[in-house]
Parts: structure tokens; sequence; C-alpha cells
């Protein structure tokens, strides 16, 4: 029997974030590990604070039963508790362990999230580029994902938003700090955007919710605080993962927290709980939870992705090649350059860069990177520098013989 036709039309425009990543363990194999610059998947190289291998040496010799057995499919209570705590700090509300629900990452609290709130053929509205899984996640559940351009800096765009605002919206997803801009959404332009928001819905009847996706809270540069969203827009909603702030990807760990003041608010938990455990959830592991709330002051050393910034935009700089300068995140966005398409006996002409061609061209000097219309923006490229620094020093050469013959 085939596979459903959702899943396959979905398996031909998969991720290219995975194809460049897959493509870059075979050029590996071929050419060697230190011969190819692998800027393609944002997964953290760094290792998580030095207090988790002691909280987990000490979970692991804790023989108390039931320690790894089912708990309330929200998460342990006391974790919740001590989440809150957390959350109400950096959200500047005041919110106790009945608005967190703990979660398999920020990407399975997103579908959660989903689960709960989308109708068949809802809108989410998304400000573009944006991380492309979050259509399948929409789409999981019956709804789409509507595009919203930002403007040429890439903050916020709020009559763009605006414009897309319809009876369909159930909610505005943002995430800040961005991937793959690394953008920092203000905030003042949170607020504008809550004011948007909550014109539109008591004019429709329908008040959408604003969900932030915040796996990148704690990776920011130059002192810049990340605005709270629960305190600005009462039908709101906070997602975060620890994979980025702890280098736990792998782990699958996070949490989803709502504002105090959300209208139908048991309702509305009620809903994520159950949705947590009929997708197949059930909870969040049991071993991380704990894990989390012991480290929930730590994160990875932020100063060694700033100094990794500071090369990469170097490499880039003499290479020839503009970027957008990130606030947060690990990521670089760069713009692809024109092509000289002058021959002999003919004058030079310049085209538009052609972002899938010249990933392809930076391939064959062994440097992967991402299309942009694999986040929704043509034209750019994502370069990712969760990579040992002597990687991103050696590239330069390669860059440089690279926009050489584009």
């Amino acid at each position: 029997m085939p596979v459903a036709d959702l899943i396959k039309e979905s398996l031909e425009t998969q991720s290219m974030i995975r194809k460049m990543f897959e493509e870059g363990k075979l050029l590996k194999k071929q050419y060697g590990q230190d011969k190819v610059f692998d800027f393609s998947l944002g997964n953290p190289d760094l290792e998580p604070p030095s207090l988790f291998n002691e909280v987990l040496l000490r979970f692991t010799n804790d023989e108390r039963k039931g320690s790894h057995g089912y708990m309330a499919n929200a998460g342990f209570q006391e974790v919740r508790d001590i989440i809150a705590q957390k959350a109400s700090k950096e959200q500047n509300v005041n919110i106790d362990g009945s608005h967190i629900i703990m979660s398999c990452g920020a990407a399975g609290g997103l579908n959660v999230v989903f689960k709960a709130i989308l109708n068949p053929k809802d809108e989410v509205i998304v400000p573009c580029p944006y991380f492309m899984e979050y259509r399948p996640y929409a789409l999981n559940h019956g709804g789409r994902i509507v595009e919203a351009a930002t403007l040429p800096d890439f903050s916020l765009d709020l009559n763009a938003i605006k414009e897309k605002l319809s009876s369909k919206t159930a909610a505005v997803l943002i995430n800040s700090p961005n991937n793959p801009t690394g953008k920092i959404y203000t905030a003042k332009a949170i607020a504008d955007l809550a004011a948007i928001m909550e014109e539109h819905g008591k004019k429709c009847g329908r008040m959408p919710y604003l969900v932030s996706d915040e796996p990148y809270r704690d990776i920011v540069y130059n002192n810049i605080v990340v605005p709270p969203i629960l305190s600005t827009y009462k039908e709101s909603i906070v997602v975060f993962s620890y994979s980025k702030s702890l280098s736990l990807s792998g782990e699958r760990i996070g949490y989803i927290a709502v504002s105090p003041d959300i209208s139908d608010k048991e309702n509305l938990l009620a809903a994520m709980v159950y949705a947590t455990r009929i997708l197949g959830y059930v909870n969040a592991p049991a071993l991380m939870q704990r894990m989390v709330a012991e480290l929930v002051s730590s994160k990875v050393a932020v100063e060694v992705y700033a100094r990794r910034c500071a090369a990469f935009t170097k490499v880039l700089d003499e290479a020839g090649i503009e970027y957008s300068k990130p606030e947060g995140a690990f990521y670089l966005f760069c713009k692809v350059p024109a092509r000289n398409m002058s021959s002999a006996g003919s004058s030079s002409v310049t085209a538009a860069g052609d972002d899938r061609a010249f990933v392809e061209h930076l391939k064959s000097y062994l440097i992967l990177g991402v299309p942009g219309s694999g986040f929704g923006k043509p034209g750019w490229l994502r370069l990712a520098y969760c990579v040992d620094e002597k990687v991103i020093n050696a590239s330069g050469p390669a860059f440089k013989k690279a926009m050489e013959e584009w």
C-alpha cells in the first residue's frame, strides 16, 4: 500500500536543512571531516553546563521508586512550580505551576498548542522568514500557515500582519530570537502587535492567540533582552525548549506557559494536557523534567557563540558576502550576491541571486548552507555557526574562491 498522499507530498518538499545535513555526512566520508565546512544544521555543539553532569550522576544513583514512571500528563507538579517561577520572572507575570505544561521540546509543545486551538482550515500567521517545519506542524492539525512579510531589517511589519488577519486567524506565531535571522523583536513591536490583534479580535468576535516560540531566548548578544509576551497580550502562549540554552537538543525537553489572564484558561490548559496524551507524548521525559528543574539558572557559554559570530562575520566580510547581523541565536542570514554572467565577447551582465544555485555552488567548495527559500525567503541563505571556531576560520579561503568564481 502507498503512503498517505499528504505525507508523500511533504516528503517531496522535506526540510532543506536535513537534506543539506545528510549531504554533508556523505561529503565528510568522501573528503574527510576536516575538509568540509558544514554550516547546515542548528545542532548545538557546546556541551551542557558542568552542573548537568553532576545532577545527572546524582539522579542516576537515586534509587527512589517511581522516579521513572508515569506522572500527570502535564508533568511533575514540583517541576512545574519551579518552571513557573522562571517564566514569571522572564515574562513579567505572576503564574504558578498550573500555567505550565512540560513538553517534548518546542516542537512537541507547538504541536500540542496547535492540536488544542486549531479547527480545520484555521490559519496561523507567521512573519517571514521562519522555521519551515511550522508549516507541517499546523497542517498536522488541520490548519495552515499564512506568511506575512517583514521589514528590510527583518523586524515585524505590523501592517503586513494586520492585512493577513481574518476570521480564520487562530494565532499569530512569532519566533524571537528568530531562526534564521537572529532578529529579536522589540518590546514596542510586540506591544503594537498586541494592540492590532486585540482590535481585530473585538471587531470579528474571535481573539487570536499570540504564540511565541522561544528556544533561543537565552542566546542573545550585547545584553539585549528578549521582551516578555505573557504580560503584553492577554491571549498569549509561550513555548520554550532547553535544546539550545542547555544544549539538550536530543533530550527533547521544554515547556508551554500561558498568560494568567488568558480566556477560558481551564479549558485551554485541559485541552493541551489532553493533546499531550493523545499525540503520543503522554508526558515529557521524567528524568529530563527533574534535571531542568535543578538547572533552572544555568545556560551554555553564550560568549562562545558571540566569538564565533565575530569570526564568521570577518570571514564573510573578507569574501564580500552581505549578511544581517544577528542579535541572538547562532545563525547568519546572508544575502545571495548577484552573479556575474559575463562571457567572452559580450558585455558584463549580472543576475539576481539564486539561493539554491548559490548553495550548490558553495557545496562544490565543500561549504554547506541552507537556501533561504527553505525558510520562505528566496535570495538568501542561512549559515549556522554552532561549530568549532577552527572550522569557521578555515573556511575563509573556500568562501573567497567560491565568490571569485560566482
